[in-house]
């Protein structure tokens, strides 16, 4: 029989990749995004409404990795 794959998922967290600047203007430009993709989905213009819900979690983890950069930094402190 064949053998299964084995499937890495890559555990790097984004504070480790990240400076607090730049996930902050990550975070700008997904909540623009994000409105911007409100605007044509309520003109019938977006073509895959999932995108709103895809942006939302990404702000989400954007918010998670800007706090826990802070809680980081207030530690070494």
């Amino acid at each position: 029989m064949a053998e299964a794959k084995k499937t890495t998922k890559k555990a790097v967290e984004a504070t480790e990749v990240k400076d607090l600047a730049t996930l902050r203007k990550n975070l700008t430009a997904k909540q623009q995004d994000l409105l911007d993709s409100r605007k044509s989905h309520r003109a019938g213009e977006l073509v895959n409404p999932r995108v709103l819900g895809t942006i939302r979690k990404e702000i989400a983890r954007l918010h998670t990795a800007i706090r826990a950069a802070e809680q980081a930094t207030k530690e070494i402190k």
